[in-house]
């Protein structure tokens, strides 16, 4: 029993380096860890150009103490997608705030596109998920945020605890945020929440400003696509600076959410670098 009780007072503390290089036109991944944070085998369903990337964390989730930093930098000329095989969960904290905190370098020509599945915050949670990326005058970026407060498909609505939210692209982007299950003119008010407990957002982002053509037929395409969506009325669409396209979603559940964001990301890679909206194996299991 006591061991055991050490066990659930554990705090893990996991770091991860990922780095990302173009070798003879092939984009290679390296990478080197301590604690229970590391990517599984590279994938090329694109061929040599894009690195395809899973991230695992074998305990799953965070409780209070636990910290999860990453740090990658995607070399000149390489592109990595890398994404998660499942949420993200920050469980009932007792110890203090549980933080998971991405640095990110992309380097000139290069491409990430970090995409990762939903972060789950659980009721009782106290919690900050944290991405920083910093991108070079011709990097660009496809990254999305899918936030899903409480567990409503089991009767566990998020009513206690606290979440914050950090999105950082330094020097052109910047948000920051506190989800307080108390406060509920946030939660439960038409200019906050409006009673729904999943909130997305998908960035690009580049290092200079975006073409204007160009950034006019992405917005367009995914205008065109919430038109036809039964999410039209909570979600949109706009450039708020030359470097960055934002779309924003709103929903009770994470499933339409993540639905969309797939779409559009899709559409976005198409439009915006002429690939396929190749998905990563793990999405369709």
């Amino acid at each position: 029993m006591v061991i055991f009780s050490q066990l659930l007072t554990m705090s893990w503390l996991a770091r991860l380096n990922l780095e990302y290089s173009l070798k003879a036109g092939r984009s290679v991944a390296r990478f080197s860890h301590d604690g229970p944070l590391r990517v599984l085998q590279s994938l090329y369903p694109e061929g040599n150009t894009v690195c395809h990337n899973v991230l695992v964390h074998p305990p799953s989730g965070l409780v209070g103490g636990d910290t999860l930093d990453i740090q990658v930098t995607v070399g000149s000329g390489s592109h990595a997608l890398v994404t998660t095989p499942g949420a993200t969960r920050f469980y009932r904290s007792e110890a203090g705030l549980a933080t998971q905190q991405v640095s990110a370098l992309v380097e000139d020509d290069a491409r990430l596109e970090w995409l990762p599945q939903e972060a789950l915050a659980y009721s009782g949670c106290d919690a900050i998920n944290r991405a920083r990326f910093v991108l070079a005058p011709k990097a660009e970026l496809l990254t999305w945020d899918i936030t899903a407060l409480g567990l409503p498909h089991s009767q566990q609505p998020f009513v206690a605890g606290r979440f914050q939210q950090h999105l950082e692209v330094t020097g052109i982007w910047l948000e920051r945020g506190m989800i307080d299950a108390q406060d509920l003119r946030l939660m439960n008010s038409p200019p906050g929440l409006a009673g729904q407990r999943c909130i997305a957002t998908l960035v690009f982002a580049a290092g200079s400003p975006i073409a204007p053509d160009r950034a006019n037929t992405a917005l367009d395409e995914v205008r065109a696509t919430l038109e036809a969506s039964p999410l039209r009325l909570r979600s949109g669409v706009t450039q708020p600076n030359p470097q960055v396209l934002v779309l924003r979603v709103l929903t009770p559940v994470v499933e339409p959410a993540i639905q969309l964001m797939r779409s559009v990301w899709a559409s976005w890679r198409q439009t915006l670098w002429s690939l396929p909206g190749t998905v990563p194996r793990l999405w369709n299991l």
